[in-house]
């Protein structure tokens, strides 16, 4: 079929938004609705917005339907950007969706509901469906974020899409600076981090992202990257002070980072970069550091003081620590980067640089 028409309802909510409603064969709904997969392209840049399909749970939903008195009333969420029609007729609508060049709709909220029904094709089940016409991808996006950010849906997933969006609660908003900023850290081919960040779209990375974003966005709040604001080029000298103080971490501490997971080094862990953040603020706040070779001389005088990988931590008398003993807590990495900047200060002594990297 080219075209397909329903019979919809036109609730009243939204001047912005048309939203309607209407009953469909869930073969229907694959034919003229895509499941848009979040992904990379070649260049880096963002495509799609949903997770991966979970196998176990269309299992489940798929063996719940096979039986003869199986009900869904829960609908199926499907954003138009183009491609429909309406004619009014009160307070419903006639619908006509045009499929002359292929889907014109996208699954916002029900993939895994519809991933079950297409592996019954015997079975002539009608679904809700939901419509929402969108402006342009943008809105689309905002919307699937909105819709799916008080479900259960992977906090990672909706943090890699912010920075596609604008117009969020400030919650969400306040998280997409740190979330562009990791997203360019992973994918810009001047990266010392780049490929190296774990995310949906590149699952293979080692480095958790809400961590990055955690030490990004306490820095924006209350330490070097805030800063940086002043810049006229703010962004690039955030990304150039992140990404060479990382790069010279690595450097220096190559044994304990390179090859290595969370579980099996300390430095690549949650604790770990948490902590390293502290001495990033510190370096840079008490000598100026910037550059690669700015950070090397004082992470160097580190080296033999730490057990990223083996061996314990001596935090003081009575205070030893195994080298996998810490954790991703707020006491676990003030106390290991109380330690590293005690090491860097020849002294000791607490560190009033980036306090909010404590808050959780």
């Amino acid at each position: 079929m080219s075209a397909y028409e329903y019979q919809a309802i036109l609730p009243r909510q939204s001047a912005r938004y048309t939203v309607f409603a209407f009953c469909a064969r869930a073969a229907d709904v694959l034919n003229f609705a895509q499941i848009d997969r979040i992904g990379r392209r070649e260049d880096g840049s963002l495509k799609g917005f949903q997770r991966p399909q979970v196998a176990a749970h269309i299992r489940e939903i798929r063996a719940y339907l096979e039986r003869d008195d199986a009900v869904l009333p829960n609908s199926v969420v499907v954003a138009f950007t183009s491609g429909v029609s309406l004619s009014r007729e009160g307070a419903t609508a006639r619908i006509r969706i045009d499929t002359a060049d292929g889907p014109v709709g996208f699954v916002v909220d029900g993939q895994q509901r519809l991933a079950a029904l297409a592996d019954l094709p015997q079975k002539d089940f009608e679904v809700f469906v939901s419509g929402i016409l969108c402006e342009n991808d943008e809105e689309l996006r905002k919307q699937f974020i909105l819709i799916n950010n008080t479900r259960p849906l992977p906090k990672p997933l909706i943090y890699e899409l912010l920075p596609t969006v604008n117009g969020l609660p400030h919650r969400l908003s306040s998280r997409s600076d740190a979330a562009a900023l990791v997203e360019r850290l992973n994918y810009d081919e001047a990266s010392f981090l780049r490929g190296q960040i774990k995310q949906h779209t590149n699952p293979a990375g080692v480095l958790q992202d809400t961590v990055i974003q955690k030490l990004i966005m306490a820095s924006l709040s209350d330490g070097a990257l805030r800063d940086l604001a002043a810049n006229e080029d703010a962004k690039e000298s955030r990304f150039q002070l992140i990404g060479n103080y990382f790069g010279a971490v690595q450097s220096v501490f190559q044994d304990a980072w390179v090859g290595h997971k969370p579980r099996t080094s300390r430095l690549v862990h949650g604790v770990g970069i948490m902590a390293m953040g502290y001495v990033m603020e510190y370096l840079h706040g008490a000598q100026g550091a910037v550059t690669v070779e700015d950070f090397v001389p004082a992470l160097e005088r580190l080296q033999g003081r730490t057990a990223w990988t083996e061996g314990v931590w001596d935090f003081g008398p009575g205070n030893q620590r195994p080298w996998n003993g810490l954790q991703f807590v707020p006491r676990d990495y003030l106390e290991l980067s109380q330690y590293l900047l005690g090491l860097l200060k020849r002294g000791g002594g607490s560190c009033e640089l980036g306090q909010n990297l404590s808050k959780p």
